[in-house]
């Protein structure tokens, strides 16, 4: 790539971000760092009365977890004054009224209520798609139907009005996508989009054209949604004299539901039993609540790992990746067009295998944090704990679940000594203790070979003696190897369970 990219995640903190949004932001930092290049995010806040408080902070907050870290951002300001687009409002005018100059846009004075009717009658006729566009305008109230002077008056009085983009009629647009190669719209298909509002507010799509313009933005990488509005941003380039400068654009495939049946939406949250959100948030005005995959007890990279590879492949088998193989990997051209199935199983997968391969010592450190959440004494052989419960577990906390008998007192399962426990168990347990008592060391392999000489002296099959020291020292017959966990717990912690058994359980 002769120029190094400068992309852009352009969230609006309209709402909490979606783990969609952390996809987007995630292919466009992959894009740049893999090409040198830089990654803006530009907070488009231009519709004020759709602002949820808090929702700026959760998007910094999310992202800083996911280790997505902009070079260029609200709070961290190296190029422009700003990257909000609120604090930006002295800038945009002065291209809606360029577009005016050139005949590219016109002013409007449809009244909001007005245009409700159009659109009842337009309805009530059987056009329920009713556009202000090409057509339609001719009979409405505009720069382009009234007189000159009264449109002067009208503006001079301070009447409230909108600019509208004026779109030829019956003109082929054509967008050569990244991900989607050619797409062809026409004008007629198309309508008069509202640029600049009579709060004196740009829309979307006026502030959007400028910003990435003024921030050099070389690469658009957003969500399919975005796609539509593709055609309008080309001739916005166009009408402003920038196309020369105009941005590559690559638009990315929906996340579906696991069923494939529709976009995996904000609304789905926890309605489908997992989260849609990459950490807990709550909406403080309205009371809403959604959990996110942090406080499940994901890792930041296994979450980024399985997002990367909902919609991209890398053209091999290979499923694992770290942040940096993730960067040199990845390309736009291997991204697909069609929508990505969302598996919350294969995400849990995803945290089990980092879970797997996690630094020792960082396991300890979580499954510690739980402990100690719980008010749960921290045993000094941990480590060794980890290391054998690991194998079973998805999440760190699965290791306090599944290993519960090393950090509490045992709670025998009924229904295992129902299944498992015999008239003379407590007889070939005392008898195993015995034997058991006189190892040094007290090792796995030398407890096994102990377990193997007691069964063939006494002529017992290993149903017999197997479970019921097992459920002697864990409470149940499901697990780890037994004598691992005698190992652990240690020759004094294991002789203690065996006598605790004999004389309790009946």
């Amino acid at each position: 790539m002769a120029n190094k990219p400068r992309v852009r995640f352009a969230p609006s903190p309209t709402g909490f971000l979606h783990m969609g949004g952390v996809r987007t932001a995630l292919y466009n930092y992959l894009f740049a760092k893999k090409h040198g290049g830089e990654f803006i995010l530009r907070i488009e806040d231009t519709d004020q009365t759709r602002f949820v408080s808090g929702a700026e902070d959760y998007i910094k907050k999310s992202l800083e977890w996911c280790n997505i870290i902009p070079d260029e951002s609200p709070w961290n300001l190296p190029g422009v004054d700003s990257y909000r687009q609120s604090e930006r409002m002295h800038i945009y005018k002065k291209y809606a009224d360029q577009l005016i100059s050139s005949g590219n846009a016109y002013y409007a004075f449809d009244t909001t209520k007005e245009l409700e009717l159009i659109r009842e009658r337009a309805k009530s006729a059987g056009s329920v798609n009713w556009q202000y566009n090409h057509i339609s305008r001719t009979q409405m109230k505009n720069s382009l139907t009234l007189p000159k002077q009264e449109v002067k008056d009208r503006l001079d009085r301070g009447e409230d009005f909108v600019i509208r983009i004026k779109l030829n009629r019956n003109e082929e647009i054509r967008l050569n996508d990244i991900i989607r190669g050619w797409v062809n719209v026409n004008t007629n298909n198309m309508d008069d989009k509202v640029l600049f509002k009579s709060d004196g507010m740009p829309t979307y799509h006026l502030a959007n054209v400028v910003d990435d313009h003024l921030m050099k933005i070389t690469h658009v990488i957003r969500g399919e949604e975005w796609l539509p509005s593709a055609p309008l941003h080309l001739l916005l380039y166009r009408y402003l004299g920038w196309e020369e400068t105009m941005p590559q654009f690559a638009h990315l495939p929906l996340l579906l539901r696991p069923d494939g049946n529709g976009k995996l939406s904000k609304r789905d949250g926890d309605k489908l039993g997992f989260p849609v959100f990459p950490t807990d948030w709550e909406n403080t005005e309205t009371g809403e609540k959604a959990s996110g995959y942090r406080e499940k007890g994901f890792y930041p990279e296994a979450f980024v790992n399985m997002l990367a590879l909902l919609g991209w492949n890398p053209g091999t088998d290979q499923e694992l990746f770290n942040f940096d193989e993730l960067i040199q990997s990845f390309s736009l051209e291997r991204v697909s067009k069609s929508g990505a199935k969302f598996d919350y199983e294969k995400a849990k997968w995803f945290n089990q295998q980092y879970l797997r391969n996690r630094d020792e010592a960082l396991l300890c450190q979580d499954v510690e944090s739980e402990l100690l959440k719980k008010g749960l004494t921290v045993p000094t052989n941990l480590n060794s704990i980890c290391q054998l419960m690991k194998e079973r577990a998805i999440f760190s906390v699965d290791i306090l679940a599944e290993g519960n008998f090393f950090f509490e007192e045992i709670q025998y399962d009924p229904q295992s000594i129902k299944k498992k426990w015999k008239v003379d168990s407590p007889e070939q347990l005392t008898a195993l203790a015995h034997r058991l008592s006189a190892l040094t060391p007290f090792l796995a392999a030398h407890i096994e070979t102990a377990f193997a000489t007691e069964l063939k002296e006494k002529n017992l099959s290993f149903g017999q003696l197997g479970p019921v020291f097992r459920i002697a020292l864990t409470g149940r017959f499901t697990g780890p190897s037994a004598f691992m966990i005698a190992e652990i717990l240690g020759k004094a912690e294991c002789l203690r369970r065996i006598d605790l058994a004999v004389q309790n359980i009946k």
